[in-house]
């Protein structure tokens, strides 16, 4: 995951001073972060510093949010008061329908997630069957339509015999 920023200074104080990131690598504008746990997802984190580049929009080739994993609702809200502490506007807890999640914008204004891992994505459907239906939270059942229209079919392997 990278991250291109007018400056890069406080935005790695927020990942190594509240995130436990620490510096593993440099060159030139690249400062590359990783995560104390090595199992997980998204362990990486590149700054780059670039003053000259125009702020992303939500469009193909730039991120609209980077996401980070708190294990329940109860780290989350931990989170939640240690950003505030901090100085963050941060959001009340939103329902995503499979899980829940707080937004704040870091010092160089990319929009950070903690999401929990519950309830889950077999919350409306059972484990067996996961992919094999479009699921859609209620407050986008009313796009469902235009949603279908757009996605390329799914194909889903026979098992070998």
């Amino acid at each position: 995951m990278s991250a291109a920023l007018e400056g890069y200074e406080r935005t790695a104080r927020l990942l190594t001073e509240s995130f436990g990131y620490r510096l593993v690598d440099q060159s030139g504008n690249r400062f590359r972060f990783a995560s104390p746990d090595e199992s997980a997802s998204g362990r990486i984190v590149d700054l780059l510093c670039q003053p000259d580049t125009a702020i992303g929009r939500v469009a193909a080739g730039s991120v609209h949010h980077i996401a980070f994993r708190a294990k329940d609702q109860g780290e989350q809200l931990e989170w939640r008061e240690h950003l505030v502490e901090l100085g963050y506007n941060v959001t009340p807890v939103i329902d995503r329908t499979y899980f829940h999640s707080i937004y704040f914008r870091e010092p160089g204004g990319v929009l950070f997630e903690i999401a929990t891992d519950t309830p889950g994505f077999t919350l409306d459907e059972k484990l067996g069957e996961l992919g094999m239906h479009l699921r859609l939270p209620a407050w986008m059942e009313s796009g469902r339509s235009e949603i279908e229209k757009i996605l390329p079919p799914i194909r889903v392997p026979s098992e070998l015999s």
